[in-house]
């Protein structure tokens, strides 16, 4: 059901993974990224937005939407990591955009992970608690 909050959190995540994969190429361009390192994040990008676009087509097994939004957070979280490590790495005198912006990306993939889980939760529970009262 397109209708529910959840879908709406998923969608952002998949526009925000989408930019990232944007983001990606166009450092890529300046030169900035390596081509292995670039791919990585090329490909963790693209995984966190079909995990959330295919959960949002899961909504009749709201407990299989569970998981996959989980491994999309588990996935958000290695690339949460990966930027971190590598804007530890950079020499402190890097122009701001080498750091990059794009660290926050998956920060909020993760809110909104986050959001949608508990939405998801919130709705399980209510048709659980309608099943108790057949």
């Amino acid at each position: 059901m397109i209708q529910r909050i959840q879908s709406f959190y998923l969608f952002l995540v998949a526009l925000l993974s989408l930019g990232l994969i944007y983001g990606v190429q166009t450092a890529t361009l300046g030169l900035n990224f390596q081509g292995s390192i670039a791919m990585l994040v090329f490909g963790e990008g693209l995984l966190g937005a079909l995990l959330a676009v295919g959960s949002v087509f899961w909504y009749r097994n709201r407990q299989n939407q569970f998981v996959v939004n989980r491994l999309n957070l588990i996935t958000q979280l290695f690339l949460l990591g990966f930027f971190v490590y590598r804007s530890l790495n950079i020499s402190g005198e890097a122009a701001a955009s080498e750091k990059g912006i794009g660290m926050l990306i998956p920060i909020f993939s993760i809110v909104f992970l986050v959001l949608a889980n508990r939405a998801i939760k919130k709705d399980e529970d209510l048709v659980k608690s309608a099943d108790r009262l057949r």
